[in-house]
């Protein structure tokens, strides 16, 4: 499960829902301040498997500092994003037309003056940004995919995956998240402040807004893009042929979702720039978010 490092939005973002022709959803807006004139670019980015827009936190300020606006956004069945029971939903050619209504109302804001929007989905929110972008590239000026993968995740994160999809079939999310804490307790998180400590008063805290999420998360949304992990084919030839988009492929040093080396290989057959963020793992942006923002506005800044 990601983990972000606090679920308080900066003084640069605000918590709203926007409003699309295939819904609401709930993003976290984040711009540079009104000295720092028209943004250089929009930064539209897409959270993974029992993730959320809280993900990207600790990216919105320097992306922000660098001239960039970030719209971070939970997808439909995400946290704050309403869901439904209908399975259908959130096949992933729903999910990425779901992307492009998004893209479409945030450029449609601010006079439909948002500058070149920057595509980054991590881990299964790359695989859906690859299906937005199979499907009309025409939006985006680049795509960053951020530890995400050329197909389905390997053996052992499938067998996990499964389990997940099981334990939801059967159980409440309050049961399966009880039951994943008795599994594997929480990592320690950085918060900033020695009442996080695990067993502090900031650090149970953060617990709780955890679980708040999970349990806000809709269990039909998680087996449907579980499904979509474990069966999703490899598509990179269709994603390399989409030109003149620029491609990126970022991820950390480590990975246990999708191997570095198979990394390493995508990156090559999209003839995308390749970037590993030493000392980060599977979520580079609550990882090491300084020198995830730093790779990503090098990437953008020339486009």
């Amino acid at each position: 499960m990601s983990r972000p490092p606090t679920f308080e939005t900066p003084g640069c973002a605000r918590s709203r829902t926007l409003t699309t022709d295939r819904g609401g959803f709930a993003v976290l807006d984040a711009r540079p301040g009104a000295s720092a004139g028209a943004p250089k670019g929009t930064a539209v980015l897409v959270p993974g498997f029992t993730g959320s827009k809280e993900d990207f936190i600790a990216l919105l300020k320097p992306l922000t500092d660098a001239g960039y606006r970030a719209v971070a956004i939970d997808g439909r069945g995400q946290y704050e994003s309403p869901g439904t029971e209908y399975p259908a939903a959130y096949t992933l050619d729903e999910l990425g037309r779901d992307l492009l209504a998004q893209t479409a109302a945030i450029a449609a804001e601010d006079g439909g003056g948002p500058g070149p929007v920057h595509l980054l989905g991590h881990s299964l929110g790359g695989l859906i940004s690859r299906a937005a972008v199979l499907a009309d590239a025409s939006p985006f000026r680049t795509l960053t995919l951020m530890a995400s993968g050329p197909a389905r995740v390997g053996p052992a994160q499938r067998e996990r995956v499964r389990l997940l999809g099981d334990a939801l079939a059967t159980l409440s999310m309050a049961e399966v998240w009880e039951a994943m804490q008795a599994l594997e307790p929480p990592a320690d998180t950085e918060l900033g402040s020695a009442d996080t400590e695990p067993g502090g008063a900031g650090h149970d805290a953060h617990e709780e807004l955890l679980r708040e999420r999970w349990l806000r998360t809709h269990p039909r949304q998680l087996i449907a893009t579980g499904h979509i992990l474990t069966s999703e084919p490899d598509r990179v030839d269709e994603l390399a042929a989409v030109r003149p988009l620029p491609k990126h492929v970022l991820s950390g040093e480590r990975d246990e979702t999708w191997p570095v080396p198979l990394m390493d290989e995508m990156a090559v057959r999209l003839g995308a720039l390749r970037t590993i963020i030493a000392g980060a793992e599977h979520s580079p942006n609550t990882d090491r978010p300084a020198e995830t923002a730093a790779a990503l506005t090098a990437f953008w800044d020339p486009h």
